[in-house]
């Protein structure tokens, strides 16, 4: 069945839609599909004029997004593009975002080895047993709630919490630092908070560095105590970059992620009664939903160090390259009836491009994967009659803003037993037992996370 999300039906004037797409447009923002299908009939390359004033040119057929994701030509590394860089990022995250991320080969050849050597899939695959007990616990809490907000109250703090867990963030401890992400989080694209944002930079690097010490002096069993020991060991300012980037990759995605999923098992309802029946299918499932809705709508910072041809166009040496992962997930030219959403599909793994592509593929894919398997088996098995609480609510809460890094729900809210909403002396009240300040799902309250659960 294929989505019904009210969105422009991509019919109008090629230039139209490339000034909406170019501006952040909301009816873009809330449904780029219809979008992306015409841009990739009439004009698979585009230039766009992005609010940021740097020329970018977007890309959103699969087999031009799979060779751009690995072309040495387009570059990652913030240091050769540095002003462009801070057009698009601002000038205050220098230090935390010279990381694997922004960088190239040699040096993320380096980074991302060690990095691995740490970050082993049997590491992930012994965290199961804890990851689906905290998925448990924070299900449980949500149970008394009866109707929440299933990304402040799960999609966000089950993500944070594991990788808490991961770095061996002590309880005690993880106040102070989710605190300081927060806060860098919440003001890194907002130009009016450019004070706010240099200080809790500051401090957020103060705050890693001191856990990094902690560490050393006090080995433990967790990714951070096995970086420290490793043979080949990053330098300190590597060390908290690294830090920095799979927490903010790591948890954003993933919450976004399980977000985007559980709405469209709501929206087709045949497809969470098979996994429901079979729930050996989630694994599957997964990939499914990555490709049909990933998180990570486009790819990140790149940059054309040389000029480059793709099909007939020319992109100059300097330009902005954007990489259209929803649009190219949704390509008919790789994937039979795309816009329908089959938790059934074979071959997936290996052909969407959810997690990237080449040098760059995602480094926490196999935590990512288990984590949404467990999310959603968690939640298929506990809640089988869950629905949306306002289902027009829903389809608008979409992320907004200029910049389609995301693509995720602002909130979503979920009767999780129907049954019991109305008439039964037993129901629960509306609430939401984990909540967010301000309504941003970017920040999750500390009473969510900081026990561990």
């Amino acid at each position: 069945m294929a989505q019904r999300d009210a969105a422009p039906n991509g019919d109008g004037e090629l230039h139209d839609i490339v000034s909406a797409v170019s501006r952040g447009a909301p009816e873009y923002r809330q449904c780029p599909h219809p979008l992306y299908a015409t841009l990739r009939e009439q004009a698979p390359v585009c230039r766009l004029t992005p609010p940021h004033g740097v020329d970018t040119y977007l890309i959103t057929r699969h087999d031009d997004a799979r060779d751009a994701l690995s072309d040495p030509r387009f570059s990652k590394d913030m240091r050769g593009a540095i002003d462009t860089y801070h057009a698009v990022y601002g000038s205050f995250f220098d230090a935390l975002d010279d990381n694997v991320l922004f960088s190239d080969p040699p040096r993320h050849t380096r980074l991302r080895r060690i990095l691995r050597s740490a970050f082993t899939p049997r590491r992930v695959e012994q965290m199961r047993p804890r990851i689906t007990e905290i998925a448990e616990t924070i299900l449980g809490e949500c149970r008394r709630a009866g109707t929440v907000d299933l990304m402040a109250s799960f999609a966000f703090p089950l993500p944070v919490a594991v990788l808490c867990e991961l770095m061996g963030i002590p309880q005690e401890d993880r106040p102070e630092i989710l605190e300081q992400f927060a806060v860098v989080t919440r003001s890194r694209f907002d130009p009016s908070r450019r004070a706010e944002l240099k200080a809790a930079e500051e401090r957020l690097q103060h705050r890693l560095e001191r856990l990094i010490s902690d560490t050393r002096e006090h080995p433990s069993d967790t990714f951070l105590s096995d970086l420290l020991q490793a043979e080949e060991r990053l330098e300190d300012p590597e060390l908290v970059a690294s830090l920095w980037v799979l927490f903010f990759a790591g948890h954003k995605t993933t919450a976004y992620q399980i977000g985007n999923s559980v709405l469209n098992l709501l929206l087709h309802p045949d497809q969470a009664a098979r996994l429901r029946e079979n729930p050996r299918l989630v694994p599957g499932a997964v990939e499914e939903m990555l490709r049909f809705e990933g998180s990570v709508e486009t790819s990140t910072f790149r940059y054309a160090a040389e000029e480059a041809r793709i099909r007939d166009t020319v992109i100059p040496k300097g330009s902005l390259v954007q990489i259209a992962i929803s649009s190219a997930n949704r390509d008919p030219e790789r994937f039979d009836a795309p816009d329908e959403l089959d938790v059934t599909r074979k071959g997936l793994q290996g052909t969407h491009l959810g997690f990237g592509h080449g040098t760059h593929y995602c480094l926490g894919a196999p935590l990512a994967r288990l984590e949404l398997e467990i999310a959603l088996t968690c939640l298929l098995r506990e809640f089988p009659d869950m629905e949306p609480a306002d289902l027009e609510e829903t389809r608008g809460a979409w992320l907004k803003g200029p910049v389609p890094a995301f693509r995720g729900l602002e909130h979503l809210r979920i009767v999780l037993e129907p049954s019991r909403r109305a008439g039964d002396p037993a129901g629960y009240p509306d609430g939401d037992p984990a909540g967010y300040p301000d309504g941003d799902p970017g920040e999750p309250t500390l009473a969510s996370v900081a026990s561990g659960k």
